[in-house]
């Protein structure tokens, strides 16, 4: 088997329609630049997958590392890392402005997340500078949702000389002996801690040292260590949870006055046993001058480990009543078991609350640094079975994450945008929580299929516009734990969407004889393929190309076979064309452009010529499809009417058949009693004829075709180019215009009819159709699962094939259950295996009347199907 390419064609529409990377030396200190910024829009993108090289940030050449986004990110910009291995260290040296912040946003969803880092690679000892992240001398830079493994004997994220950084939702591990999960040093203002999750065994999970001002870790756990911070006023210490072994939860030394510190579960044993030494195990300790000015309520203590709840100002208080004695505060702070487990899977996994915690809806909602959602991204929910005891509405529970109720999700729904473009689509979903909220809180990621990046938002709805008609399949994740809890693999839905049509005045793009679009002259050799790569047509580029309409010739075939023609990349065992030795025959075949080409196959033992002439094709801008029963619109034999002389032009008025603004008309045009062998061109009427053939024939043959031609003023134009005479009959199945609704699914050439094997004719056996009899079939539709329904077929476009006639006839198809009309789709003689193009409209299925005195096996293959406009 051989395969031909050649180059490409392209027209104007003539009718509208492993190791670690990364600096070894730290950035300097001090302001970074905000420009020149990267200029990809509002969103860049990071894929250790999906990269190839050199990138750009777009979704086509996205960045590999999260360092080359760093590098060129500026105010406003988000960069969007996706799921993936990043093995580097990164260092933040650009800034944004107060209103316009640089955001670098982990796009993490159920099984999949963006780990950073040390993951899977040697931790590398002796590094001590060599954070994972680092953000030194920069402003309003915010870091979301990256799960980060450190290096060993190296803070795993470092904060420097850096104001208004925010780091959310991260997943901090430290490599061994790493001193700090999270450094803030320097002159450090205004750094806020949220929503994450940080666990070092060895030192302290997140470290403030002196000089740092204004510091808040809000909705945080701290695992294995607590937090340590010395001389840095102005600490916010919100809805935390920090759950140590046998050492201090919260230390402030130093002069850390002025410090809030409320709404935190405090836990001094991780494995829940009495300490060895008691000492160590104090819940919160601050020394003398950090008390100053600090105030502290509302959190809750573990009391197994032995240690005291408080060290204030030097002084041990070995129970919160002998400590609000003594100070006045804490008076709504609790010592009890709060009931916390493991949970979340993977690299994720985070702390929550059990049935009958006194955690639960006991928080001050009014605390500073309080957030508006939890460490999970989740609402504040109300447990029925406890009593409200804390300030708002008393739903907030203390430590980092909210007790959630059961949910219900609703099933996800595809479908096309009413009002909207032929290929928009919403995809909808919705997850509502058996408990009271304070707000509905959940997070979606829908994905398209043949998207690269899933999009995640708190939105139940994503709106997508596909390139090309088809299957338009999404799936969708809620979450209310920012996807660290797991869930089963949820099925696509899909709906489908229609092309519309621009018909273009009939231009010949490949004929084997004649050296167009070819570099030879040469036969398409047997069981060849030829592959025909479609440019940019009328201004769209094929990438946007849905599908190609050509009336496709072979002729000089030195055997029987047939011509299949499918989508480059593809294969099809549908006829499209069927021949025998020395003859000469046309069809029109719509066909899908994928790979940005289509394939033609030579079914045959011998050579053939190909000639193929564009007529149009399937985009998202164009005229929509209107179908009509089958009616006769000419007939030059009719009363006793004269043929159409040689080198003669017949004009066909369509007006009063076809609306004003139409574009295309769809004909079968069949030629009868010609005197001499020639060519049939149909083309816009007011124009010169082109070299492109519609129609084939030889001397006393019946032969039909079908053409879609432009219409020009209500009209077209048939140019009978043979020496001879000929009569010629046209039956109209639908136009096209602007204001026609129905677009076009298209799809691999497909059988789904053969009387041979009884395929597609329901409760027939196989066998050849009887004389007069009329069989109905159902036209294919995607298998693919939607919600609501798949649009249901409106018309139906294939290819109908006769074989093994006993005596002449023709094949007629109508809607089924309509009536049948005088027009026909294929004329065949006895022995002929003859095939043509057709449209018909969809009743209950479509109708097939064998209008013969002998018996014919018939094959349908279905290369589309036209949809209504969404409603």
């Amino acid at each position: 088997m051989n395969i031909r390419r050649w180059a490409w064609f392209a027209v104007v529409a003539l009718i509208g329609g492993a190791a670690l990377a990364g600096p070894t030396v730290p950035a300097a200190a001090g302001t970074a630049p905000a420009a020149p910024a990267a200029t990809a829009g509002d969103e860049l993108h990071v894929s250790e997958s999906w990269c190839q090289g050199i990138g750009d940030g777009s979704v086509q050449r996205p960045f590999c590392t999260i360092s080359e986004a760093a590098a060129v990110a500026g105010p406003g910009q988000t960069v969007l890392v996706q799921e993936g291995d990043y093995h580097e260290k990164v260092r933040f040296t650009r800034s944004g402005t107060e209103s316009a912040p640089i955001t670098f946003r982990a796009v993490n969803v159920n099984y999949r997340m963006a780990r950073v880092g040390a993951f899977g690679v040697a931790a590398t000892a002796g590094a001590s500078s060599q954070s994972i992240l680092d953000l030194t001398g920069v402003h309003d830079v915010t870091v979301e949702g990256l799960v980060l493994f450190g290096v060993g004997y190296a803070d795993a994220v470092t904060v420097r000389d850096s104001e208004r950084v925010r780091l959310d939702k991260l997943t901090v591990q430290t490599g061994s002996y790493g001193p700090s999960g999270v450094r803030i040093s320097g002159t450090s203002n205004r750094v806020t801690l949220s929503r994450s999750y940080i666990y070092n065994p060895i030192g302290a999970s997140v470290a403030i040292d002196p000089g740092v001002t204004d510091t808040t870790v809000t909705a945080t756990q701290l695992d294995g260590s607590g937090l340590v911070a010395a001389d840095a006023p102005g600490l916010t210490l919100t809805g935390n949870t920090f759950h140590v072994d046998c050492r201090r939860g919260i230390d402030l030394a130093g002069s850390s006055s002025g410090a809030s510190i409320r709404n935190n579960i405090v836990v001094t044993t991780r494995q829940r046993h009495v300490c060895k030494t008691p000492a160590d195990a104090v819940g919160i300790r601050l020394s003398a001058a950090s008390a100053a000015g600090t105030s502290t309520d509302y959190n809750l203590f573990d009391p197994t480990s032995g240690g005291a709840p408080y060290t204030w100002a030097g002084t041990e208080h070995p129970t919160l009543v002998s400590f609000v004695a003594a100070t006045g505060q804490g008076t709504h702070d609790l010592s009890a078991d709060p009931k916390i487990v493991w949970a979340g899977g993977m690299h994720r996994i985070y702390l929550e609350t059990t049935d009958g915690s006194p955690a639960r809806d006991s928080a001050d909602a009014n605390a500073p640094g309080v957030l508006d959602t939890d460490m999970l991204d989740g609402s504040f929910a109300d447990d029925p079975a406890v009593g409200n005891t804390g300030t708002g509405s008393g739903y907030r529970d203390r430590g980092a994450v909210e007790a959630q109720g059961p949910v219900t999700q609703d099933p996800l729904r595809v479908e096309r945008k009413v009002g909207g473009g032929p290929f928009d689509v919403v995809a909808r979903s919705g997850v509502h929580s058996a408990w009271p909220v304070e707000r509905v809180r959940t997070q979606y990621a829908f994905l398209l299929d043949g998207e690269k990046f899933w999009r995640v938002s708190t939105s139940a709805a994503a709106e997508y516009t596909l390139r090309r008609a088809g299957n338009a399949c999404v799936q969708v994740q809620a979450s209310q734990t920012d996807f660290r809890m797991h869930r089963s693999y949820e099925q696509p839905v899909c709906t489908q969407v229609g092309a519309r049509y621009v018909p273009v005045a009939p231009t010949r793009v490949l004929d084997t004889r004649a050296r167009i679009g070819v570099p030879d002259i040469r036969p398409v050799a047997a069981f060849g393929r030829v592959e025909l790569p479609i440019g940019t047509l009328g201004g769209v580029p094929n990438t946007d190309i849905s599908a190609v309409v050509l009336n496709v010739t072979v002729t000089q075939p030195t055997s029987v076979g047939f011509l299949s023609v499918f989508p480059g990349g593809d294969g099809s065992d549908a006829s499209s064309v069927n021949f025998v030795a020395g003859e000469t025959v046309p069809n029109q075949v719509t066909v899908p452009v994928r790979n940005g080409s289509v394939m033609f196959y030579n079914a045959s033992s011998g050579t053939v010529h190909l000639v193929a002439d564009l007529q149009g094709f399937y985009a998202a801008t164009g005229s929509g499809y209107a179908s009509t029963p089958p009616t006769r619109v000419l007939d030059t034999r009719d009363g006793g009417g004269t043929p159409v002389p040689a080198k003669g032009t017949r004009a066909l008025d369509l007006s009063g058949r076809v609306p004003a603004t139409a574009t295309a008309a769809v004909l079968s045009v069949t030629v009868t009693a010609p005197t001499t062998s020639g060519v049939l061109t149909v083309y816009p009427y007011g124009s010169a004829a082109p070299t492109a053939s519609s129609l084939n024939f030889v001397a006393g043959q019946t032969i039909p075709n079908l053409v879609t031609v432009p219409v020009m003023n209500g009209q077209v134009s048939i140019f009978n180019n043979s020496s001879g005479t000929t009569h010629v009959i046209a039956d109209l199945a639908g136009w096209f215009s602007p204001d026609a609704t129905h677009t076009f699914v298209p799809i691999t050439s497909k059988r789904i009819v053969d009387s041979r094997y009884g395929t597609g004719l329901s409760g027939r056996a196989p066998a050849p159709l009887a004389p007069r009899e009329t069989v109905r079939f159902a036209p294919f539709r995607s298998d693919v699962v939607c919600n609501p329904a798949c649009p249901a077929p409106a018309a139906l476009l294939g290819n109908v094939t006769v074989t093994a006639s006993t005596t002449p006839g023709v094949l007629t198809l109508y809607p089924g259950g309509g009536q049948r009309p005088t027009a026909s789709n294929v004329n065949f003689v006895a022995g002929e295996t003859a095939s043509n193009a057709a449209v018909v409209a969809v009743g209950s299925g479509v109708d097939l009347f064998h209008n013969s005195g002998g018996t014919s096996h018939v094959i349908v293959d279905q290369s589309g199907y036209f949809i209504a406009a969404a409603s």
